[in-house]
């Protein structure tokens, strides 16, 4: 059985192709290999697999990178590393085609690889014949009795003489097996002289160290195929570490790219912090074995171990991040929470007549009380949610009530009594100051008749942020102004 040997020294890698955005389930692998490298005090390597030409997205390696830098992953070797400072030259795999072809040169001399004579068309013929006669299409009943030289301009396949059950071990999965009927000749090297994954995986992991693979369980189904190519190369395999499928929460099936945030980088953009989202990656999939929840990147490092890693699917529960990113805001001192949520003030906001800096300042706690994501405050101020700190208000005079059974106009003699109030304070007054002049008054006459209307006359709305905040940020003028106009509304 393959598996099971213990390194002296852990060497992890994420070896993402670079063909579109960096979906959450990419972060999560990088996640686990750089978590389990710096807990182990090891290596974590970022390797570009580029050798798929068709797929190439121009600019997604520097995407990936972008992604990587924003969650707090870092990389000890990586595509930035200069070629001086890189003890294999590069991790880039186009820049690498040398070494697979000595690689595979190796396996024609010992009469374990050949040249593919075929033609597409030759090829599909195969494969229809095969169809045709209910039987698996395998390349291996094709094998011609002799070989070529290969010269490069064909593909290469590895010769299977006799193929057979194979059994591995899985750091998560356990004992796992398959027959020979998914082991065929494998492509090595394709025509344009190129790699497959298959091959330049395994070369790549073996040049660099590689100690522990986490990887997707759709590569359980490839797995006797790396092995066949290990043996060939008679190179131990690294530790296989399969990390469980993300599910999607409403169906519970595997989520792919279209599901969710299609690029992590969307998270940020709707106002997460890389912390929150880490911290939720991090459990999805992954149980540290106590009910601690919130973790830092460091309290991560720390408690990782691969016995955490669960085998069956792991729930996107969107409302769980939520929470995760509210606490991870909370936790922010005042000055950063300010510049969080400050990044994502919309253009109309700062456009509105009273709009200044104190005012959103004064604003700020109430609104840390009320939203889990910087993007609930922007989508807020789109709104208008917060007009009523930065602009003049249009009030509705029936919102004054209190009570469903009384008029508005009862609300008339304490607005005048509270304007009385405000026209007794400084103009620049704290909330605290505020609510101890009021709250008597409003203790005495009844909370809700009181504060009900005065925060109504201030904010023109049912729902706002309390009194108190309001009169402080406004300014005692301008709130003075404000109760003074709902209660001459009043008296109309």
């Amino acid at each position: 059985m393959f598996g099971r040997k213990s390194p002296e020294k852990v060497v992890t890698r994420f070896a993402p192709s670079p063909t579109g955005f960096m979906h959450v389930g990419g972060v999560r692998t990088a996640l686990f290999a750089y978590l389990f490298a710096r807990k182990h005090k090891g290596t974590f390597i970022l390797r570009i697999e580029d050798t798929d030409r068709e797929r190439l997205v121009p600019g997604a390696t520097e995407h990936i990178m972008k992604t990587l830098h924003w969650a707090g992953i870092s990389w000890d070797i990586g595509p930035d590393t200069p070629a001086a400072e890189n003890p294999f030259g590069s991790v880039i795999q186009s820049e690498r085609l040398s070494i697979y072809h000595e690689y595979a040169q190796k396996l024609i001399e010992k009469g374990l690889a050949y040249p593919d004579p075929y033609t597409q068309a030759e090829l599909e013929a195969f494969r229809e014949d095969a169809k045709r006669e209910h039987r698996p299409f395998l390349y291996r009943d094709h094998r011609p009795k002799t070989f070529e030289t290969w010269d490069g301009t064909k593909p290469l396949r590895l010769k299977v003489e006799n193929p057979r059950r194979m059994e591995w071990y899985d750091e998560v999965r356990g004992e796992l097996e398959a027959g020979p009927e998914v082991v065929d000749d494998i492509i090595l090297i394709k025509a344009d002289g190129f790699p497959t994954y298959n091959f330049a995986h395994i070369v790549d992991d073996h040049q660099m160290g590689v100690t522990h693979i986490m990887r997707a369980d759709e590569f359980i189904a490839s797995t006797p195929k790396f092995l066949t190519i290990y043996e060939a190369l008679d190179i131990v395999p690294p530790k296989f570490v399969t990390l469980p499928p993300i599910l999607r929460a409403d169906r519970k099936k595997k989520m792919g790219k279209r599901d969710g945030a299609q690029d992590a980088l969307d998270y940020r953009s709707e106002g997460y912090l890389a912390a929150a989202v880490v911290n939720f990656l991090a459990l999805t999939g992954w149980n540290p074995g106590t009910d601690q929840e919130i973790f830092t990147m460091d309290e991560l490092i720390e408690t990782f171990a691969l016995d955490g890693i669960q085998s069956g699917g792991a729930m996107l529960n969107e409302e769980k991040l939520e929470w995760m990113n509210r606490e991870h805001m909370l936790k922010l001192s005042p000055q950063e929470y300010r510049a969080f949520v400050h990044a994502f003030i919309p253009e109309r906001l700062l456009k509105l007549p009273q709009w200044s800096e104190e005012r959103f300042d004064a604003l700020l706690p109430s609104v840390r009380e009320r939203i889990s994501t910087a993007g609930e405050f922007r989508d807020h101020a789109e709104e208008g949610e917060y007009d009523y700190c930065f602009a003049p208000i249009i009030l509705d005079p029936t919102l004054l009530k209190w009570k469903k059974d009384e008029s508005a106009i009862d609300a008339l003699p304490r607005l005048r009594y509270c304007a009385e109030i405000l026209a007794a304070l400084p103009e620049n007054v704290d909330r605290e100051t505020v609510e101890a002049t009021i709250m008597p008054y409003a203790e005495e006459v009844g909370r809700g008749e009181v504060l009900w209307p005065l925060r109504v006359a201030l904010s023109g709305r049912e729902r706002s942020v309390d009194p108190f905040t309001l009169i402080a940020l406004l300014g005692t003028a301008e709130a003075y102004k404000r109760v003074l106009y709902a209660s001459d509304m009043l008296r109309k």
